[in-house]
């Protein structure tokens, strides 16, 4: 911007020289090209009073003209300096205020166009963070409100029944949902999209078997039933906690919009194993189907936890689909433990 202002300044008093040289130039080559005879004619009418005047009044209009022609270059230049400063004023007052987006000014000046780079990576950096930190709370309060569900059942059975085999059971599964619970806490805080090489191995059977004990309460209640079949002593590289919240989104998607039995099956498929979720609801709406793990679907057809969902097995490095929509199953794919 130094040398835009240095340039400008010499702009206008070179145009201003210019202005009151040039024609005195022109002039004095005039009359050095002129015949002698006329030259004379001309010394002797510029002589005394009258050429003093003439002169004078010469020189002062060219000086006006080169002032007038110095301050409309200065004007423009001064536009082509002050106009990008004022944007760049209004932008970064706009981003302040709370816009999200900052388009970065193209100005052709160095200075202010790496200003305006600055506040563009920095706003995109902002918006980044405030996003991550929306998605962190919202995939916060679903991870905990699944076990927190659960365990709110097994005190309504505890003080729904006088039968003290039943209570201790009922505590047990409460105990595991709280030792549960704080794993989530601990996963959350220690939280990371790194994919982790050292997955541990985990046994698919035990972690159905808890899924099902969990939610017995919660199908018994409207009157439904969940199956699980397939192969068995399968085990996957996953963490304890992501799969069972993959797992528990699945169950509660399908206690909550299907219907009948829930379906859940284990298979081995070359190097991965499979678990299906179906059950004997009328499905998906194609509408929706597209766009069922987007985070901006409503809870109508998915909602928060099927997006996390499939976040969470990409995490683990598998993945969770909509393999079909009517009726709807859902598959999660996932590496086999050796």
């Amino acid at each position: 911007m130094r040398r835009l202002l240095v340039k400008s300044t010499l702009a206008a008093v070179g145009v201003t020289l210019a202005i009151l040289g040039v024609p005195l130039l022109i002039m004095g080559l005039v009359v050095a090209l002129l015949p002698a005879e006329r030259r004379e004619n001309l010394v002797h009418a510029t002589t005394g009073l009258r050429g003093v005047l003439i002169l004078t009044g010469l020189v002062l209009l060219l000086s006006l003209l080169g002032l007038a022609a110095g301050y409309v270059v200065a004007q423009r230049r001064a536009r082509a300096i002050g106009d990008p400063l004022t944007e760049l004023a209004a932008r970064a007052e706009r981003l302040g205020a709370g816009e999200s987006r900052f388009m970065p000014l193209d100005s052709g000046i160095g200075e202010l166009d790496r200003i305006s780079d600055v506040l563009s990576r920095s706003a995109n950096q902002v918006t980044r963070n405030l996003a991550a930190e929306r998605d962190f709370a919202a995939d916060a309060s679903h991870q905990l409100r699944t076990p927190l569900t659960a365990l709110l059942m097994r005190l309504d059975e505890i003080a729904s029944t006088d039968d003290l085999g039943v209570v201790q059971e009922e505590a047990q599964v409460a105990i595991d949902q709280v030792e549960r619970l704080s794993k989530v806490v601990d996963d959350l805080m220690g939280r990371t999209r790194v994919s982790d090489p050292t997955r541990p191995s985990v046994s698919l059977d035990a972690v159905l078997a808890q899924l099902q004990r969990e939610w017995q309460p919660a199908f018994a209640a409207t009157k439904r039933s969940m199956r699980i079949h397939g192969e068995r002593d399968l085990r996957v590289r996953a963490t304890p906690v992501a799969l069972a919240q993959i797992l528990s989104t699945l169950v509660e998607n399908a206690l909550a919009h299907g219907r009948g039995t829930v379906d859940i099956a284990a298979r081995r498929a070359g190097p991965s194993i499979i678990i299906e979720f179906g059950d004997e609801g009328a499905g998906v709406d194609t509408a929706i189907a597209p766009h069922i793990f987007e985070r901006s679907v409503s809870s109508s057809g998915s909602g928060l936890g099927l997006s996390l969902a499939r976040d969470l097995a990409e995490d683990n490095g598998g993945r969770l689909e909509l393999v079909s929509t009517q009726p709807a199953v859902f598959a999660v794919f996932l590496s086999e433990a050796d």
